[in-house]
């Protein structure tokens, strides 16, 4: 399966809608997925979908983590996400999550989708969030191999 991500104006969003695209935005930004096959374009990135569970359209706040591995960390980086505990689905407010692996660039994505902002800040205070990142940091962290990350990952929120 694959999830396409469009990166637009605002005012070319209504074609989309019409075409089955899920829109959100952050205010001067606008971030469309389809998980349906889409054709090409300038501003569609693709991506194979690793691990999935949700339905993205029962959220309404979206992070996409992004993260930068080099070809030789992919393996490293994949199989610890395929070996997660999953402990994020069972958290209130939680709608949805995507793993994804990019086609054409080296910026995995993690998308995860919730009800509101509120669920997910309150889930970045759970232990549930802390058993996921424990390791962070320490020389058992992933963050901690040479040759995985070539530049630092970044966070983008959207809202529909």
């Amino acid at each position: 399966m694959k999830l396409y991500k469009w990166l637009g104006k605002e005012q070319e969003t209504d074609t989309l809608k019409d075409q089955g695209w899920f829109v959100l935005t952050n205010g001067s930004d606008v971030a469309a997925i389809n998980e349906q096959e889409v054709p090409a374009g300038d501003q569609i990135e693709a991506y194979e979908v690793l691990d999935q569970k949700g339905r993205l359209e029962e959220g309404a706040y979206a992070v996409f983590n992004n993260i930068p591995v080099t070809e030789e960390g992919r393996e490293l980086f994949e199989s610890r996400f395929q070996n997660r505990a999953g402990l994020v689905e069972k958290e209130p407010g939680f709608a949805a999550i995507r793993i994804l692996r990019p086609l054409d660039s080296d910026t995995y994505v993690i998308l995860t989708m919730w009800e509101d902002e509120s669920a997910f800040t309150t889930w970045q205070s759970s232990q549930a969030y802390s058993h996921a990142h424990k390791k962070r940091g320490t020389s058992e962290g992933i963050d901690k191999r040479p040759n995985i990350f070539p530049r630092p990952s970044f966070v983008t929120t959207y809202s529909k």
